[in-house]
């Protein structure tokens, strides 16, 4: 079977180029929508339903906006999502209900898409076996437990953890906490808290650390009393990894107003977007949190699916650790 991809190699020109070319979707040179058009009669190619030629040009992006989930930085994603699609022609249809694989099915099947994105992935999440059997493309926001036959995309959400704690142990740390997600993002088996709790524990080992690991309650009020039980339970603690946005300032401040110093006292480090890390009383060391590249790469995938183009299994986005005022040796 012919498929765009060949077209656009007897053209010479991008499958993107062949699909505007096409479906007049884009403005092309006479010269170049004459070449493809030729090519197109030579090969016998010819668009079906659904294609980039031929199809709705929209994409679905399923955000569940689920107990636990840190709205800013999904809305985030989602207008690098959109933002992108756009520069590709493509509207983006917005699911934020916690749909499982019957609740998709039915979104999808009332709206046609041409791909379909997903967010807040979980090690076994319900919604993978209609992905497998879906006749349009689909890209995952997060890696499962088992990637097989699908396309995923992430931050290195293990290596992050590995990269906090690989700091703190360098500068002399050795006992450290994690305060991580609420509890029911570990409960639903969200993938990637589990995968930079298995970071955290895995370079922990390695250094021979004392550590452990403590959900957070998101809300701002919970702060003094997750700062109290920290040190009460670990008198000895002097570095705490924080992947909690909410928390991340009214943790500081807690500590802060028990008497500890940061970072002369206590060590602070985060998984969070870079200006968030910035808005403590102390500027935060971080590793970013990248939604508008994840959103940007997701769809570049997507749409390269959709063009036949063949794409990785799974994409991990290297973490990059920036050094600010909270951390010091011991």
């Amino acid at each position: 079977m012919v498929k765009i991809t060949d077209v656009a190699r007897r053209a010479g020109v991008s499958p993107s180029t062949v699909s505007y070319a096409l479906s007049g979707k884009r403005p092309i040179s006479d010269a170049t929508r004459r070449r493809v058009e030729e090519a197109a009669r030579e090969l016998g190619y010819r668009a079906r339903p659904g294609t980039p030629a031929g199809g709705p040009n929209v994409l679905a992006l399923a955000a569940p906006l689920r107990p636990g989930v840190h709205v800013p930085v999904v809305m985030r994603l989602a207008v690098s999502v959109v933002t992108t699609a756009r520069a590709h022609a493509h509207d983006v249809l917005l699911l934020t209900q916690g749909e499982a694989e019957e609740g998709l099915s039915r979104a999808l099947g009332t709206t046609p898409v041409d791909g379909l994105l997903l967010t807040d992935v979980e090690l076994h999440d319900p919604r993978l076996p209609r992905l497998r059997s879906l006749d349009s493309p689909s890209v995952l926001i997060g890696v499962p437990a088992n990637p097989r036959g699908l396309t995923c995309v992430d931050l290195d959400f293990r290596a992050a953890g590995e990269a906090c704690v690989n700091h703190l142990a360098e500068l002399g740390h050795r006992t450290i906490a994690l305060v991580g997600s609420p509890p029911e993002v570990y409960l639903r088996g969200t993938a990637y808290a589990h995968h930079l709790m298995q970071g955290f524990t895995t370079a922990a080992a390695r250094h021979r650390l004392t550590t452990s690991v403590h959900p957070g309650d998101p809300d701002p009020a919970a702060a003094p009393r997750i700062a109290e039980r920290l040190l009460r339970e670990h008198p000895a603690l002097t570095a705490v990894v924080i992947h909690n946005e909410p928390l991340l300032a009214p943790l500081i401040a807690a500590f802060e107003h028990l008497g500890l110093r940061i970072p002369t006292d206590l060590s602070v480090t985060a998984l969070c977007p870079d200006d968030l890390a910035q808005t403590p009383s102390v500027p935060v060391t971080s590793v970013s949190l990248p939604p508008d590249e994840l959103g940007a790469r997701a769809v570049e995938l997507l749409l390269q699916k959709r063009h036949g183009v063949p794409v990785p299994e799974t994409t991990l986005l290297p973490p990059r650790l920036t050094e600010r005022s909270s951390t010091r040796h011991t």
